[in-house]
């Protein structure tokens, strides 16, 4: 049996599979993300210990037998936090998340130092970890003068698990400390900001192991036998596994609170002028490109929070296929922008409302909006010289048939919806450990899913959207220069 766990933003996910990837068992756990200061995103590290601690207790509930058969754990976790150890592994602060904006003035400090965009691959975005240590180094100094490890929140819990300080390649590209193309840390790009290697957890590929469960562990949880974690993944990389995403033209589209379009490489191939992230994969001499979009589901829950409706019930009236552009165009910029802009201070807008509109004009404004900013990383991933073979469509978004259909005819790409099964990044982590464990290889083990159903675009409408596209395109700049 083998056991993924997600650690997402809002809570840890934690599925239990056998070798063939069957699901057992699942459990979550939700913990709060604190916002102390306007453009602040903190979470306490306990949190995800006890989350962790929450979710085995519910599986081996549930599913007993199961659980006793333990032989691998993989971890996936969201990028870029910032979690400061003392020399005996205590928390110094708060982790510091991936949306959070404060850093922006020593990433752009950071990301204008020559040669460091050419050996990260990627612009020094705010939200990478590398700044975040600018700021604490220039803000809270006599924290950074006690820093002896910076781990990233899912090593902080393989750390809890195992007492190691391992990360993977895949999650560690987010960084701005790791030269991508070599897949090591590089000592430039640390002492930029200030950072040392011994600062720095081990390095091992994503589908390797990464450490054992420790002793107590294994007896608080009634296990006997040796435990293996995987090195595992990023949030996206690991949900690139859990659809098969390995190889070069295989991707998905998530609309989930951010959005992502990401598609797999077989080479590396980086252009940071577009904003597009490349970063290594999960698996042996692979990488992964993806345009990210910071507001995709999280604009329609701004909209039901504002309206007071859930996001069910906002997108009801809406047909189950789209009938062409709207009038109305909404930037969905409400908390900056990563891909194609790098703007953390772009704000989002409504242009064209009209007295006659209501709730149904503005909920499918904000879907065509994500949409249109979708097409951005699209544009932007294609000048890297990607190709898109197989598109999944992934995320809660993806519930929405309009949405989907409005998104394909913007893309001009067919999607298609995975069948059946969890296909997410807690499944990735699982077979990222199947493969640890049993030394197969990544090919065998992720495979891609069954196509329960292909949305196309209605190349009746694709002059339409595209016409469309356009028209919002023009209106960054416009935006932008409002200040």
């Amino acid at each position: 049996m083998y056991l993924g766990l997600d650690l997402g933003t809002s809570g840890l996910r934690a599925i239990l599979t056998d070798e063939a990837g069957a699901v057992q068992a699942e459990a979550e756990a939700a913990f709060e993300v604190a916002h102390p200061h306007p453009g602040w995103s903190e979470q306490d590290p306990a949190d995800w210990i006890d989350a962790c601690r929450s979710t085995v207790a519910a599986l081996k509930a549930k599913a007993p037998t199961a659980f006793a058969g333990l032989k691998g754990i993989g971890l996936s976790g969201h990028m870029h936090g910032a979690t400061l150890l003392d020399a005996q592994d205590g928390v110094l602060r708060p982790c510091i998340l991936w949306n959070d904006t404060r850093s922006t003035r020593e990433a752009a400090e950071l990301d204008a130092m020559p040669g460091l965009r050419e050996i990260t691959g990627n612009i020094v975005f705010p939200g990478f970890t590398a700044p975040k240590l600018a700021w604490v180094a220039r803000h809270e100094p006599e924290v950074f003068a006690r820093v002896a490890k910076v781990l990233l929140p899912k090593d902080y819990l393989r750390l809890w698990l195992t007492g190691e300080h391992i990360s993977d390649m895949s999650d560690s590209a987010g960084t701005a400390w790791l030269d991508v193309g070599a897949r090591d840390w590089s000592g430039t790009a640390l002492s930029a900001s200030g950072m040392r290697r011994d600062q720095m957890p081990e390095l091992v590929e994503g589908a390797a192991p990464g450490g054992t469960l420790r002793p107590a562990l294994l007896a608080d949880w009634g296990l006997s036998a040796p435990v293996i974690v995987a090195g595992g993944a990023g949030d996206n990389a690991a949900a690139a596994c859990g659809i098969g995403a390995l190889g070069e033209g295989n991707g998905f589209v998530s609309l989930g609170t951010s959005g992502v379009l990401m598609v797999g490489r077989d080479r590396y191939a980086p252009d940071p002028g577009s904003a597009v992230h490349s970063f290594c994969h999960s698996v042996p001499d692979r990488w992964y490109q993806m345009g990210v979009i910071l507001a995709a589901t999280d604009s329609l829950n701004w909209l039901s929070r504002t309206l007071g409706e859930s996001p069910g019930a906002l997108s009801a009236p809406l047909p189950e296929a789209a009938t062409g552009p709207g009038r109305l165009t909404f930037l969905p910029y409400l908390s900056g922008e990563r891909t194609p802009h790098n703007d953390t201070g772009i704000r989002g807008a409504f242009i064209g409302l009209d007295v006659a509109m209501g709730r149904t004009e503005l909920t499918r404004a904000v879907m065509e909006g994500v949409s249109f900013a979708l097409r951005d990383s699209l544009e932007a991933l294609k000048g890297t010289g990607a190709r898109f073979d197989t598109l999944f469509a992934v995320g809660g978004g993806a519930r929405s048939r309009f949405w989907l259909s409005s998104l394909a005819s913007t893309l001009d790409l067919p999607l298609s919806i995975p069948a059946g099964s969890e296909l997410g990044a807690a499944m990735g982590a699982a077979r990222l450990a199947i493969c640890a464990v049993t030394g197969a290889g990544p090919e065998e083990v992720m495979t891609q899913p069954a196509t329960g159903d292909v949305i196309p675009p209605d190349r009746t409408l694709t002059p339409a959207y595209e016409d469309a596209y356009h028209r919002y395109r023009a209106l960054y700049p416009a935006l932008s220069a409002l200040g």
